[in-house]
């Protein structure tokens, strides 16, 4: 599967960079770097539509962001630049997600190891850490767990660290279910449900329900992940900005979820809700 690195100029602030980060993703572009010269982007071949890059740079939120080039990356090339530009992240002071060619640190209590390749979740991006610290603080014991739009499994596999007992963990794309494997098998677990579909391959109810994609995704598919909960469930969402926090409840409070609690940091955000 070929991959390209798109350059776009460097976005004038926070607000912009994060708002064509999302549009990106939604188009399938499913990596980002921040470098000296601007912003590069990630996606596969099959996700490629240089019309709909085009289109989207015409929009005036990005009247001054130009794509610079568009090259076509061998995977070695990307996993040598994530080495050289990954540093492991620290949640709430027990959880640490590290890369294989960082050194265990047992102090932590959680040290998990995440080889992302072409996939999301490494909780360097604030959605990630955010459910991450939400997670710490839930009682995972013996609770069926389902991750939807899983990417690296870095969730499924805190939530089996932290007790849960069956957990799935879902993605529709290819590289995210390899993934998930390879990194299962770095942090010791072999019973996480590894599978490669969307919302339509969700089977049995659960008690915790995690949904770290994105806003449209997430107001699309709230009522399957609602139809699997367990009365009482849990479901943490997240990937998705302040602005839309309102429109993330309405949809779940229509579907019989009550509002739990938010974290918000660099305009991100993580909600809980219970059913």
């Amino acid at each position: 599967m070929k991959t390209f690195e798109y350059s776009f100029t460097a976005p004038s602030s926070d607000i912009q960079h994060d708002m064509l980060i999302t549009m990106l993703a939604d188009m399938g572009f499913d990596s980002f770097m921040d470098d000296d010269r601007g912003l590069k982007a990630y996606c596969t071949d099959d996700n490629r539509d240089d019309s709909a890059v085009e289109n989207l740079l015409t929009d005036p939120a990005f009247f001054d962001i130009h794509l610079l080039k568009v090259e076509e990356m061998p995977d070695k090339d990307w996993n040598e630049l994530w080495e050289a530009s990954y540093q492991p992240v620290v949640v709430n002071g027990r959880c640490r997600v590290r890369a294989p060619f960082h050194q265990p640190d047992p102090s932590f209590e959680f040290d998990l190891v995440i080889e992302p390749k072409m996939s999301f979740g490494t909780a360097n991006h604030e959605t990630t850490a955010q459910i991450i610290q939400l997670m710490l603080e839930t009682d995972f014991q013996g609770k069926e767990v389902l991750d939807m739009g899983s990417g690296t499994a870095v969730l499924a596999i805190l939530a089996k660290k932290l007790g849960a007992a069956r957990t799935v963990a879902i993605d529709n794309d290819e590289w995210a279910y390899r993934n998930a494997f390879t990194n299962e098998g770095l942090n010791g677990i072999s019973d996480i449900e590894i599978v490669l579909g969307d919302a339509l391959s969700i089977k049995g109810m659960f008690d915790v329900v995690l949904a770290n994609i994105n806003r449209n995704i997430l107001l699309r598919d709230m009522h399957h992940y609602v139809e699997a909960m367990r009365p009482d469930a849990h479901i943490f969402f997240s990937g998705f900005y302040t602005e839309d926090l309102g429109s993330i409840k309405a949809e779940a409070e229509r579907l019989g979820l009550s509002y739990s609690r938010h974290l918000s940091r660099n305009n991100w955000v993580a909600a809980e809700f219970v059913k």
